[in-house]
């Protein structure tokens, strides 16, 4: 029995040491029951605006267009959330955001949004829920209409990052990869306000939520995070 536990905690830590390298392979949203929530009820492990963002029986909105950050900064983590929408949400998780300044240039966003909404549905493909704002679009639009709670899982193993949304892998990237500033990989257009190139990107900074962007409200809930170190 002993051999047995010894060669099992080698084989988690040699997998933990895989995952730091290389996003591994996801086939289902993991159970995050007994993971760190990313914000404590009080808030008090995050940085806003008082008065702005607030949780109510376990649901957490804002009342303006800003962004709560977490005070701690993260790297090779995985993050499972749900969220929900209203009619025309647009918002997004944020993560590896080295200045809170001017964290638009200096992070990496997973949209959130309303894909029924005809504004958000006629938008560029890397608008869409799930995308890498502005570089990858999601491989399908699996966001649930408004009203009903989405869940997703973005795995951040240094420049790789995943996202699962209700149960589908929509999006793959390699920071990598995207050395322009202009354009990405595939020549489509980068947003101009996109102003530094991924690859330039650290792989290890604050997470973020963008609160009512646009007038409209975002709602999140079940917020877990998971070190991958």
């Amino acid at each position: 029995m002993r051999t047995t536990l010894v060669s099992l905690a080698v084989w988690l830590t040699l997998t933990v040491v895989a995952w730091a390298g290389e996003v591994a392979p996801a086939t289902a949203h993991p159970d995050s029951a007994a993971w760190e929530n990313l914000l404590a009820p009080d808030l008090s492990n995050a940085i806003y605006r008082k008065g702005v963002w607030s949780f109510k029986e376990g649901v957490l909105t804002a009342t303006k267009d800003q962004c709560i950050w977490t005070k701690k900064q993260y790297e090779n983590f995985i993050l499972d959330l749900e969220f929900k929408n209203d009619p025309g949400t647009n918002s997004g998780v944020i993560v590896y955001a080295s200045n809170l300044e001017n964290w638009i240039p200096n992070s990496v966003e997973i949209q959130i949004a309303d894909d029924f909404s005809p504004r958000w549905a006629r938008s560029p493909k890397t608008w869409h829920c799930g995308a890498v704002f502005g570089h990858q679009a999601p491989k399908k639009s699996t966001v649930k209409k408004p009203g009903e709670w989405n869940r997703m899982t973005i795995t951040c193993a240094g420049p790789k990052i995943s996202v699962m949304l209700n149960a589908e892998v929509v999006t793959e990237i390699d920071m990598k990869n995207w050395t322009s500033a202009t354009k990405n990989p595939d020549g489509s257009e980068i947003p101009p306000w996109l102003s530094r190139p991924l690859a330039e990107l650290p792989t290890k900074g604050h997470i973020g939520l963008q609160g009512k962007h646009g007038g409209v409200p975002i709602y999140f809930r079940n917020l877990k995070i998971k070190s991958l170190e």
